[in-house]
């Protein structure tokens, strides 16, 4: 699990994508908002996984810190690199339909109440990054990593939002359908989360 810092418009915060690594090929799982390659490339080195090495994203869902540091990654992964995500968020993330929470019409309060110098840093939220996704993923679909990742469809955060099960390790990737705090595991965010009782 990797931890990277986020400045976000007035505030910091941290999120973890989680690095898989299988047969000298890297998986990411999610890869932070615009502007965190430098963040990427030190915390990939640390896990001791070169952006090289990186084969797959795998996007657990739409929200811009999830994907907005793809396009960032593609390049300099240098070769083809493959973007995977639920059918139900594929036009959203290709720019097909805006963001359902980081678009242009609900950004554009937040964005006249920053400072006249914090503005140009959080432009990215007027403008999120349109990205191809080559394959969509649907509920029950096993991916060949790590013995094995089961996608679940999990939606309520966002229409497509998915969980990746791997059995033989007995690990849940949980994207935002959970959350953690002070070592306390939670349900998914009620501020973030558009439709809380599919959520649950």
């Amino acid at each position: 699990v990797l931890e990277l810092a986020v400045k976000m418009p007035g505030s910091f915060a941290a999120i973890h994508p989680v690095l898989l690594r299988d047969r000298g090929k890297a998986v990411l799982v999610d890869a932070g908002g615009p502007g965190q390659l430098a963040a990427f490339h030190e915390a990939m080195e640390r896990a001791g996984v070169p952006v090289g090495e990186l084969d797959r994203i795998v996007l657990t869902h739409q929200d811009i810190d999830q994907f907005g540091n793809v396009p960032q990654l593609l390049r300099a992964a240098d070769h083809p690199v493959e973007v995977l995500a639920h059918e139900a968020d594929r036009p959203y993330i290709e720019g097909e339909k805006p963001l359902l929470k980081w678009n242009p019409e609900t950004m554009a309060g937040l964005f006249a109440a920053l400072p006249e110098e914090r503005r140009q840093e959080a432009a990215f939220l007027l403008t999120p990054p349109r990205i191809k996704v080559d394959k969509t993923l649907t509920d029950g679909q096993l991916l060949p990593h790590c013995g094995g990742m089961t996608v679940l469809h999990t939606p309520g955060h966002t229409p497509g939002h998915i969980s990746l099960y791997l059995p033989r390790h007995k690990i849940l990737i949980a994207g935002d359908a959970l959350t953690a705090s002070n070592g306390r595991l939670s349900g998914p965010n009620p501020h973030t989360t558009p439709d809380m009782a599919t959520a649950r």
